[in-house]
């Protein structure tokens, strides 16, 4: 899945979306933001009724044609049959069968429409619930997930990306401040960079850091600022990630279970983001594409809807069968859809005004259809929904009041974009 010759050429496909810096060692100290209290070092787990959001997204924008809203035997509809899911009347793209068996738990919302068709806008608008607005940034669906789920005595941070790559952290939470920022974690082996150097002793890495502590009290005293506060929360936090590296390996998962999810990188990130579920951090995201296909479009997404649907089901599954997904709302979506017509190259171009996502758990109706695209899928005929509404909405699933402000030093910040709304219907 390394070939990106089918993709644009747009720079946030030649440079990754985001620039992590190194990994969570290295990382120490780099972001820069408001002011945050540091945590206490040992909590306890969040309760297992906390909300939270498992978000999968698909970069590159995925076909609606050949996934969620199938158009066979149309103009547009391209070679693959729609298939009978668990749910009577309502069919899929025959590329998820699996997918397919568990729509019983699941909620397609087939009128999405968005006013970007730039990857790096689409991915900004449908992230963040705004309009692109020159010279402001809003923080990302996960900053907020965390910082209005944050509970006093949360250990783990709640804006966590499970991947199999080196850590870091992002720069996604805005005026909200780098202790909400998304942070990379996984790797082959676990949390990568988390154990002492050879030769350094527990008693001794206290030691340092007791002398670290003592430097910082001194500084701060006489130049405290947001940006060394910013400082000394990035470096405990990455100390009590390293605390608590066991949650992130998934070696310790039952070998049938790591069987079952393979050995794709797509896999063993969901099965970590099983774990962070189970751990209860708010906001987990995996990421898997590049979908992004103006070329070449059928072969592609034969290949990578085989490795999604071989392992997505698995985790609707066992969440429900462990009780988690009455808690958790789990959200699949695109920076946007492909367009109904096919180019010469069997490729679809961007196409932001008629697209599909998926939703379940958190009490989000479940085994149905909302929206509905018209017989060629060109546009949104019934149940339109906006980046805006899906922002409130999916806050609102979660418990959070979408309506209220932030105050941050003194400041306040509405939570959502205040010319919109939850769409009710997709709410329990």
């Amino acid at each position: 899945m390394g070939d990106a010759s089918y993709a644009c050429r747009s720079l946030d496909h030649l440079i990754a979306r985001r620039r992590f810096m190194g990994g969570v060692a290295a990382s120490l100290g780099a972001a820069a933001g408001l002011s945050y209290l540091t945590r206490p070092a040992a909590a306890q787990t969040l309760a297992s009724d906390q909300k939270r959001v498992l978000m999968i997204f698909l970069s590159g924008g995925l076909s609606q044609f050949e996934s969620w809203d199938p158009k066979p035997a149309t103009r547009y509809g391209g070679p693959f049959a729609a298939i009978p899911t668990s749910v009577p009347g309502v069919h899929v793209s025959e590329l998820l069968p699996n997918t397919a068996r568990q729509m019983h738990r699941m909620l397609l919302v087939r009128g999405m429409s968005t006013p970007e068709k730039e990857h790096e806008q689409g991915t900004v608008v449908v992230r963040t619930g705004h309009d692109l607005s020159p010279g402001n940034e809003f923080p990302h669906l996960g900053a907020v997930v965390a910082k209005a789920l944050h509970r006093e005595g949360q250990s783990l941070p709640g804006n966590l990306t499970a991947s199999t790559s080196a850590g870091g952290r992002s720069r996604d939470a805005a005026y909200l401040g780098p202790e909400f920022s998304a942070i990379s974690v996984g790797g082959a082996e676990g949390l990568v960079n988390s154990s002492l150097p050879t030769g350094v002793t527990v008693d001794a890495d206290g030691r340092r850091q007791a002398w670290r502590r003592a430097i910082n009290d001194r500084f701060l005293a006489n130049r405290r600022s947001a940006e060394t506060d910013a400082y000394v929360q990035s470096y405990e936090q990455a100390l009590e990630l390293m605390r608590q590296r066991q949650v992130f390996d998934i070696a310790r998962e039952p070998e049938r279970d790591q069987a079952r999810y393979g050995k794709t990188a797509f896999g063993r990130s969901l099965l970590l983001a099983r774990r962070l579920i189970e751990h209860g951090v708010p906001f987990v995201e995996v990421g898997h594409g590049n979908y992004d296909t103006h070329a070449n479009n059928f072969n592609f997404h034969i290949d990578h809807l085989d490795e999604f649907d071989a392992c997505f089901p698995l985790i609707i599954a066992d969440l429900a069968e462990r009780g988690l997904l009455q808690h958790t709302l789990v959200l699949v979506l695109s920076e946007f859809g492909r367009s109904p017509e096919i180019s010469p190259y069997f490729g679809r171009e961007h196409w932001s005004q008629s697209w599909s996502l998926l939703m379940a758990g958190c009490g989000v109706p479940a085994g149905g259809v909302y929206g509905a695209t018209n017989a060629l899928g060109t546009e949104v005929v019934e149940g339109r929904v906006d980046h805006r509404q899906m922002f409130h909405t999916v806050l609102s699933a979660v418990g959070i009041d979408s309506s209220g402000e932030f105050v941050v030093e003194g400041r306040s910040y509405p939570v959502a974009d205040p010319s919109a709304g939850p769409v009710k219907e997709l709410l329990a």
